[in-house]
């Protein structure tokens, strides 16, 4: 049995997990959640064994001195839990992480093992890519998930996608296998400057995850960094007429393609949202407690005595991408079209790995907790 000493009660909590890694470009989805446990004061409660999941030649572990004593941090995925007060109080469950090279049945299930002991209403996943977006434009961010009935009630896409996937989109489907609503937020990164950090990314994860379960979320500094790392690849742009012809081919198949979507509705939509930002609070979304019926059954493992919930169906593709896992040179254009290190063309419009008509993000490395190698990418 999960034993959870020393956490409360919690009021209707929703879990909102990111992972760093190959589903987290510029690492703008696991920058979203720290910012969410720095800016809330999250308190750890419990990290998963590093020695399940990480292999420490891909993901190395850091020494440090403390007061002279050495000591060590192992990679490995963190839980804890922020109270967001208000009118209306309810709680997250914050999982921050790096993408496990090993066993991801079981890091899921673990996972789901948490959130039935803590009654999680439903999971939120966020994700980055890389994809043939114009640093000047908003960045574009999809909601999906595998839940017809989640879809139809958040806006939400329901996801069709086949082929190869990572952690989020498996922990996605673990989620809905184990009867738990889960969604996946995707952020779009322009592939011409992919490296971290990149705060305008983080800031639109941050602004779609407040629509969706309805908080005000401190934004900090994040909307001046934001405008910083925008100027700064303006100027750096403009510095070489090549990338800068290439930023605006890129801006007017942007306006193009959305130009339709410029509708009074739209822009409705647009200002109801800035309107919510400044009201204290607003009511909880939907979504259903995990229980121990039905596909979310809880199986006991006789060797640690903990309960865990049932295997979820492995996928046909195996987790990871193929290809190598390079990334592009800051602001730098392909010298024969969009980058395309996987046969996808990466395109904006394209889905994310766990998502329909498109194809999973780079497989770029990104620094792990102590990681000093590049991520696995099995």
């Amino acid at each position: 049995m999960i034993e959870l000493e020393g956490v409360p009660e919690l009021i209707d909590p929703v879990m909102v997990a990111a992972f760093e890694g190959w589903n987290d470009a510029g690492d703008a989805a696991s920058t979203a959640v720290a910012h969410l446990d720095r800016e809330w004061k999250g308190e750890v409660f419990a990290a998963l064994d590093a020695e399940d999941y990480y292999d420490f030649q891909v993901n190395r572990p850091t020494v440090w001195l403390d007061n002279g004593v050495r000591k060590i941090t192992w990679p490995t995925t963190r839980l804890s839990v922020v109270r967001v007060g208000g009118d209306k109080p309810r709680d997250l469950v914050l999982v921050r992480g790096i993408e496990p090279s090993m066993r991801w049945r079981s890091f899921c299930n673990e996972l789901l093992g948490f959130a039935h002991e803590l009654g999680v209403e439903m999971v939120v996943v966020l994700g980055a890519l890389l994809g043939d977006t114009p640093h000047t434009r908003p960045v574009p961010v999809s909601g999906v998930t595998s839940d017809p009935d989640l879809a139809r009630t958040m806006d939400l896409e329901e996801t069709r996608y086949e082929g190869p996937t990572g952690i989020v989109g498996i922990l996605q489907e673990a989620c809905t296998h184990a009867g738990v609503p889960a969604v996946s937020l995707w952020a779009a990164v322009p592939h011409y400057v992919s490296q971290p950090p990149n705060p305008k990314a983080t800031l639109a994860l941050l602004n779609r995850l407040e629509d969706l379960i309805g908080l005000r979320i401190p934004l900090g500094e994040l909307p001046e960094d934001a405008r910083a790392w925008q100027l700064g690849v303006d100027q750096l742009a403009a510095e070489d007429s090549e990338v800068a012809e290439y930023v605006q081919t890129l801006e007017e198949a942007r306006d193009t393609a959305e130009l339709p979507e410029a509708s009074g509705e739209a822009i409705a939509r647009e200002f109801e949202r800035y309107l919510r930002r400044r009201e204290p609070g607003s009511a909880p979304p939907p979504g259903g407690h995990a229980t121990e019926s039905g596909d979310a059954t809880y199986l006991r493992d006789t060797s640690s005595g903990r309960t865990r919930p049932p295997k979820p169906i492995r996928p046909e593709a195996g987790p990871g991408q193929p290809g190598g896992p390079g990334q592009p040179d800051p602001v730098k254009p392909p010298s024969d079209g969009p980058d395309d290190r996987s046969g996808d063309s990466g395109t904006a419009d394209n889905r994310p790995d766990d998502e329909p008509d498109g194809n999973g993000p780079d497989s770029g490395p990104a620094d792990g907790d102590g990681a000093d190698g590049p991520h696995s990418q099995d």
